[in-house]
């Protein structure tokens, strides 16, 4: 058991390296924090778009959508942080990975989206457009408000965990928790700083567990 709590358990060691590690946990928070506001709202416009049934521009939405729902996060962000800047674009590692896990949220979010658009009974649509409303308010207010509080539980599923791939930045020397904690593992030979980690990650999603069944309960379907 001594062994157990001084090779995970050290608190000396974490005390050691418990700055570096936070900088990691805010650069972690800021990440996770720009992928949310970001890839919610790109879903909800690409499901928008698609409601309007243009043929080019839907199937434009649905092959990139599920290109990226396929390929691993982390080849994606592999192709941009180490191939497009022989296309002469040039993205840092913090920017690479925000950009992947924003693409790859608004992916799984449209899709989220687009199945609760189209679960509303017909009904729906017609009673609306007999009141003189054209397609597009209908859309707005109507349709749409009510498919986002159909999405509300599978979007929060969803949201944590590609948000929990920031940890995949650490790839491309991201220096957010995960890389943090590594770093301090090899400088002190022990792998309580590991334990660090797992904690602070603990910090910041097990809040977003939580508020998630609370979004869920207070703007779900059922109410």
């Amino acid at each position: 058991m001594d062994n157990f709590l001084h090779l995970f358990f050290n608190l000396e060691i974490m005390v050691r390296h418990f700055y570096p590690v936070m900088e990691g946990f805010w650069l972690t928070v800021l990440m996770a924090g720009a992928i949310v506001v970001l890839g919610l709202p790109l879903g909800l416009l690409l499901a928008f778009v698609r409601a309007f049934q243009i043929r080019p521009v839907n199937a434009l939405i649905v092959f990139s959508v599920d290109l990226l729902r396929a390929v691993p996060p982390l080849v994606i962000i592999y192709l941009f942080y180490f191939a497009l800047p022989y296309a002469g674009v040039t993205l840092g590692s913090i920017p690479a990975t925000v950009l992947t896990l924003t693409l790859v949220l608004a992916a799984f979010s449209e899709e989220i989206y687009w199945a609760a658009i189209t679960s509303l009974p017909r009904g729906q649509w017609e009673a609306a457009r007999s009141t003189g409303l054209t397609f597009g308010q209908t859309l707005v207010f109507v349709i749409i408000l009510q498919g986002i509080r159909r999405a509300v539980p599978m979007l929060t599923n969803r949201t944590i965990a590609v948000t929990k791939g920031t940890a995949l930045g650490s790839t491309v020397a991201v220096q957010e928790i995960l890389n943090q904690a590594l770093s301090a593992q090899s400088l002190s030979a022990n792998p309580s700083p590991l334990t660090l980690g797992a904690l602070l990650y603990l910090v910041i999603f097990a809040p977003m567990v939580v508020g998630s069944r609370w979004v869920e309960r207070r703007f779900g379907w059922s109410h």
